[in-house]
């Protein structure tokens, strides 16, 4: 690979891991030499305690998780590691008011769009309120990845959806996120406003920064980085972000 970044940005689901499935120990141990070699960034609309359950059992040590920034609710929120333990380095949270505001718009917006009623099974709450972020997922946070594809092969529910509630909700940004997700957060807030804080904190440009995502294309929930200027890979799995991690690992060790 021609690209040496001096920073790693991942998508979590269909990235690094399944989609709401704990990450791989293979991938917790190849994380873990990345972070030997330089900073790393994950971003997710997934929640804090999603990372909690998901991404940081796997991770084999604390060692070096000082250079390791999450960033949950697709950047509405960011956490750091220091003295032993996890702090919120920002937090774009809502008022009481703002969530009540959306829930009823969210509410409305089910019901214009036939979705009110999931019609089937559902695997826990289908609406989520992560703080910095409101989600709804067509068939509950904990469904099966199986049968999240199936529920809206095409994207048409959730691009229903997704303008219902943007109508209600023009001061918010709303976006139609993973396979049956919509997330609501404030304006402005989306993984390339992640980007840039990550610059911010890091001192390290957009451009010397390498962003992996399996939802890259147009309209992809990692797309929006594009516009950061950062470089981009775009993978369909978790095994060829390991395949990824290892080459970047092998030209790092070459250089030396």
């Amino acid at each position: 690979m021609a690209i040496q970044p001096k920073l790693m940005v991942f998508d979590l689901d269909g990235t690094l891991a399944e989609s709401k499935q704990r990450m791989s120990a293979q991938m917790g141990d190849l994380l873990s030499e990345l972070l030997q070699k330089m900073p790393v960034a994950i971003m997710s609309g997934g929640s804090w305690k999603q990372f909690e359950k998901q991404f940081l059992p796997a991770l084999p040590t604390e060692e070096n998780l000082d250079r390791l920034y999450i960033f949950p609710d697709n950047a509405a929120q960011c956490f750091v590691h220091k003295n032993g333990a996890w702090h919120p380095q920002y937090d774009n949270a809502f008022t009481t008011t703002e969530r009540d505001h959306i829930l009823q718009a969210l509410d409305e917006a089910l019901a214009e769009v036939g979705l009110a009623d999931p019609g089937a099974k559902v695997w826990g709450n289908r609406i989520e309120d992560r703080g910095a972020e409101i989600t709804f997922s067509g068939l509950g946070q904990d469904a099966p990845p199986e049968e999240k594809r199936n529920w809206d092969p095409d994207g048409s529910k959730k691009r229903a959806l997704r303008d219902a509630v943007a109508k209600r909700l023009p001061e918010f940004a709303v976006g139609a996120n993973g396979s049956t997700s919509v997330d609501i957060t404030r304006k402005g807030i989306t993984k390339a406003y992640g980007i840039k804080r990550l610059t911010e904190m890091t001192q390290i440009s957009a451009e010397q920064m390498l962003y992996v995502g399996d939802a890259l294309d147009e309209g992809g929930n990692d797309a929006v980085v594009i516009e950061t200027g950062v470089p981009t890979h775009a993978v369909f799995a978790p095994r060829e972000t390991e395949a990824l991690i290892e080459t970047i690992l092998h030209s790092h060790h070459t250089a030396l």
